[in-house]
């Protein structure tokens, strides 16, 4: 059901090592950039996608609160290597992997932030 989503960036070169470093740990890559600065990342086209860019108006990029996007992970190993990955990147730590409650959904996740601050959430169910 979800094509792609987007976060904002205040300094897009930064943001695309930040997310070139961190997709790679899961085998997504930048599939498309756009010279406006769009950039999205998956595994291909035609799969959902997650997208960078400075907000089209021209103003500042902020972070929405409550908003946050969630990456499936393969396995509790790439939610464990996505959280490492973005917390050795300089992003934030929200929330160490683990099972979150209630712990019959079998709900494994980990909580960061990008460098904009922009929240992410990598799990797994299972």
């Amino acid at each position: 059901m979800i094509g792609y989503t987007t976060v904002g960036t205040n300094d897009l070169e930064k943001a695309r090592g930040f997310y070139d470093a961190l997709f790679e740990t899961v085998g997504a890559k930048r599939l498309m950039q756009l010279d406006e600065g769009f950039t999205g990342y998956g595994k291909e086209m035609g799969q959902p996608m997650l997208c960078v860019t400075p907000p089209y108006d021209g103003e500042k990029a902020t972070v929405g609160n409550g908003m946050m996007v969630a990456l499936q992970a393969d396995s509790r190993e790439q939610v464990d290597a996505l959280h490492a990955k973005a917390v050795e990147l300089g992003g934030a730590d929200e929330g160490a992997p683990g099972i979150r409650a209630p712990e019959e959904m079998g709900f494994y996740a980990a909580y960061f932030r990008d460098l904009d601050g922009n929240k992410l959430c990598a799990f797994k169910v299972g």
